[in-house]
Order: C-alpha cells, then structure tokens, then sequence
C-alpha cells in the first residue's frame, strides 16, 4: 500500500491500528498485528504499572516494528504509567478519556508521537490545540466506553475532516476492509479496529466472551450508563439488572453500587457472562470467527483492496 498520513507518522506498512482495549489487549496481541503490518495497541487500562512494564517488555521482545500503548487519562496512577512508558522508550501513546492537554506537551518533550481518542469536532479540534499529532474520531458504535454525544462514525468522519488540519483515524463500527475502504473514503487517513481483534487468538480476553461476540447479533449491544461513563455492552443478566434499576429513576450513587468493582474484568477476562460487564461495538453482529490475528490483518487489508478496485468499476 501506498505512504500516506498515517503509515508515515507511525512508520507502519498498513493504516490500520488495534484498539487499546481493556483486558483484550495484552502484548501477544500487540506484537502480532504489528508483525502484521499494523499497529498495535497496549491496553493500560487495565493494567497495575508494573503488569503494564512486564507487557512493554514481552511485546519488544515479540516485535521489532513500531507498537503503542493506549492510557485512559482518568487512570488514578497514570504518573507512574507515563513514568514506565517512558522508561522503556515508547515511542507511540494513545491518550483517551480525559483532557489532552494534561500530559500532550509532556510526552512530545519525550520524543513520543501523540494521538487523542474523541467522540465529537468540538474535542477533536481541543486535541489539536493541545498539539496531538493525529486524532481518532470514534463513532458510537464503537464497545466500550463511549461519547455521549451519540455521533454515528458515518457522521463523525466527514464532520470532523472538515474542521481538522493533522491526521484523522476513524474508529467505530469497522471490521473489514469495506469498512475501512468506507471511513477513508470519508475523510480518514486510517482507522482503528477494535471489536474485530476482540475475536483474535492472542487476545488476552475469556474465550468465552469471544465465543460471545460470534453469537452477537443486530440489536444485542446497547450504549448504557450514560450518567457514569456511557459503555457500550451486549445484553446479559447483568444489562438486564441496569435495564430494572433504569425504570426507578435511580440516583448516580445507586448505579455505582450496581456497578461495583471489577464489573469488567469479571466478563471480559474472568468469562462471567451472566454477572460480568461484556463490552463490544456493534459490529459484533458481522464477527463469526476467532483468528490469529496476523490472518484478521491480511483479510482487511485484502478485502480493502478488492473493495477499491470494486469501487473503481462503479
């Protein structure tokens, strides 16, 4: 594939980045869709420090190509995450969930390359003001914790495009090569995958909560919590919970303590799917089978391509 924004600023063969996804994205999977040609994502968020060190570690001995890390900027010890991170010479941070302008100047004083994870034009452009390199719009869709903005990425793309100056990587509802043929075609110089890697052998999640994306159909995530932090999740005993707690109009402290601790963990790594919190996109509904990952990269990539000269036909 050509050079563009993207494989420039990250020094990759594809523009193709795994999300940093929380109890997904351990170093196994890191490194292998960097081998790949993309790039790939350590997820901090849930990671002590020093798992997050012991992760750094494993994936430069597993790859020689560029790989990052993604840090929530909410996590209560970020100090000694950013401390690590740049200990150990990372070179690419993902920063999402909380101002950009906190630790951006920082870090870039430290040689490493920035990227910002937002869900509107209005945060996007505060990215850029805060001197980020690349910025990625994540649409609604999209697992996990989200905006609240409610902006599909078929609207967010272009909307954001329009405003931007540095590199826009799309995020939200894209899974394959159409998909990412799709988001480019919209603005983005490249996109993110998250959900898809979800459903990857080196994923560090439960099997059975990959088993539980294949099984995902239309209709079986929703985008709840919103007076928290708005998180995308599949329906289960535990959705169902929040749904019941919904209709008598409970207090912020009330789903807190539905919530409790480790709700995440508890489904994702632990492979509780009736009490655990099971977060993925919506285009879990168009995922039916768990591959290396390395094959998930080469089958985008591929069908990106056929979907271009597709296109070309038109």
């Amino acid at each position: 594939m050509a050079l563009n924004k993207i494989t420039t600023l990250f020094k990759i063969q594809y523009p193709l980045i795994q999300a940093g996804m929380i109890w997904a994205s351990g170093w196994k999977l890191a490194s292998a869709v960097s081998n790949a040609g993309g790039l790939g994502i350590l997820g901090a968020g849930s990671m002590y420090p020093d798992v997050l060190k012991e992760h750094i570690i494993k994936c430069k001995k597993a790859t020689s190509k560029p790989f990052g890390v993604n840090v929530p900027l909410l996590y209560p010890d970020i100090d000694k995450l950013i401390e690590i991170i740049i200990a150990e010479d990372v070179k690419i941070v993902f920063t999402s969930a909380g101002n950009p302008k906190t630790w951006t100047s920082y870090l870039k004083e430290k040689g490493i390359t920035v990227v910002h994870v937002v869900s509107s034009v209005k945060f996007a452009l505060k990215a850029e003001e805060a001197g980020v390199d690349a910025v990625v719009a994540e649409g609604f869709e999209a697992g996990g914790h989200n905006g609240r903005e409610e902006t599909t990425t078929f609207t967010l793309i272009p909307m954001v495009k329009q405003h931007l100056r540095i590199p826009l990587i799309a995020a939200g509802g894209i899974a394959t090569g159409t998909g990412m043929l799709a988001a480019m075609v919209l603005g983005a110089d490249g996109v993110q995958i998250g959900s898809r890697f979800v459903a990857s052998d080196e994923a560090s999640s439960h099997l059975n909560f990959k088993n539980s994306v294949l099984k995902a159909q239309e209709g079986d995530t929703e985008l709840t919590l919103k007076e928290l932090a708005p998180v995308r999740l599949l329906k289960n005993k535990f959705y169902d919970e929040v749904k019941e707690l919904y209709k008598k109009s409970p207090t912020k402290e009330q789903l807190v303590d539905l919530l409790g601790r480790a709700r995440a963990k508890r489904g994702m790594f632990e492979g509780d799917l009736e009490e655990g919190e099971l977060e993925i996109g919506q285009i879990a509904g168009l995922i039916n089978t768990i591959k290396p990952a390395a094959d998930i990269v080469r089958e985008i990539m591929s069908d990106f391509n056929q979907a271009k000269i597709n296109a070309a036909k038109l």
